[in-house]
């Protein structure tokens, strides 16, 4: 499965580089130097995961930042590229166009830098999404609640970055906030070197703030990002449930990188099923289980939407629900497309977002 994993990497950076070859109007030393390079870039992403951990932070941090939002711009040349071809297979007169032309090269990398300036743009103004929920179950008091996923906070997004989200997340002045996993990207070190803890640490809801495991979160090492979150003052939940309020059950579910994690239900077992139970479950799969469980808001992330397009049309194909709201029966589930990204700061086709909810229950 590697081999093959890696024949198709080589046969796509091949066919890109083929491309560039012919339509860069540059002698041929220049052109071996400019693909070479672009090859060097996809390349840093392989040092970044097996060495990253091993070399100088500032080093790791660049690149891991440059490859990965090199991936991201790649993937565009490929589409590119292809349209290119399938357009000279109904039109070959316009195959003169794209070789060798100052016009066509300048009009590419125009094309892919508007796409990627807009994208990182949209990237850096979060969307905040009102939710009213109203559910069967009776609730003393409307509760406000702030709902956040997929931080991926590291390498890329750092503290700075985070301290704008607990200022934007403060001013809702929220009686709950709730994270659905992958707070951490792929590694601990820089949230330690960066002090984000203590940012974290800033976050203010008066009935607690709340989270699950992703599955960013075993990637950097459960046994250390653990111990981080529960530094932060976030109540981390594996598998657990918790009465807040003496009104409503918080339940977090272990993500599915655990492959011991409990199902729904046998996390249930006990509770007060007449009062409300919100569950955090990073991936939103299986959502049935939820409603069959009785559960009566089910939040998740995990899938961004996709990040950029037209990988959303992915994710929409792959779950039953990518991105929004879905109500199963009597349960109300909401898939956030994140807060944070994963690499390159873009988003094409996909929004950042926090949720702004407000829950309301059956009068007593």
């Amino acid at each position: 499965m590697i081999l093959i994993s890696i024949l198709i990497l080589l046969l796509i950076i091949t066919y890109v580089c083929r491309h560039l070859w012919t339509l860069l109007p540059l002698q041929a030393p220049w052109r071996i130097v400019i693909i070479s390079f672009c090859t060097l870039l996809l390349l840093l992403l392989i040092i970044s995961f097996v060495w990253g951990e091993q070399m100088p932070l500032t080093a790791s941090r660049w690149i891991y930042r440059i490859s990965t939002a090199w991936c991201f711009i790649f993937f565009y040349l490929i589409m590119v590229f292809l349209l290119i071809d399938l357009t000279g297979l109904i039109l070959p007169k316009i195959r003169p166009l794209f070789q060798h032309q100052w016009s066509s090269t300048l009009g590419l990398i125009a094309l892919i830098t508007g796409i990627f300036i807009y994208g990182n743009i949209h990237y850096h103004h979060p969307v905040r999404v009102p939710l009213h929920i109203k559910l069967q179950k009776p609730l003393p008091h409307p509760l406000k609640i702030v709902a956040i996923s997929d931080l991926h906070l590291g390498y890329t997004i750092g503290s700075e970055e985070a301290a704008q989200w607990v200022k934007q997340i403060n001013n809702e002045k929220p009686d709950i906030i709730l994270i659905a996993g992958d707070i951490a990207d792929y590694s601990i070190r820089p949230l330690l070197h960066d002090s984000i803890a203590c940012v974290l640490n800033k976050l203010r809801a008066p009935l607690g703030i709340y989270a699950c495991m992703g599955n960013h979160d075993y990637i950097a090492n459960a046994n250390r990002t653990i111990p981080f979150i529960k530094s932060t003052g976030i109540h981390l939940l594996r598998d657990e449930a918790i009465l807040v309020d003496s009104a409503i059950y918080i339940v977090g579910r272990d993500d599915r990188s655990n492959p011991h994690r409990k199902p729904i239900k046998e996390i249930l077992k006990g509770l007060n099923t007449n009062k409300p139970l919100i569950l955090l479950d990073h991936q939103p799969y299986h959502l049935e289980e939820a409603a069959n469980a009785g559960v009566d808001f089910q939040f998740s992330g995990h899938t961004h939407r996709g990040q950029v397009f037209p990988i959303n049309l992915i994710t929409d194909a792959i779950y039953e629900k990518s991105h929004g709201y879905l109500k199963k029966g009597n349960t109300n589930i909401y898939v956030s497309s994140g807060l944070g990204i994963w690499g390159g700061k873009f988003r094409i086709g996909s929004q950042s977002e926090y949720v702004v909810i407000n829950l309301q229950g059956r009068q007593l």
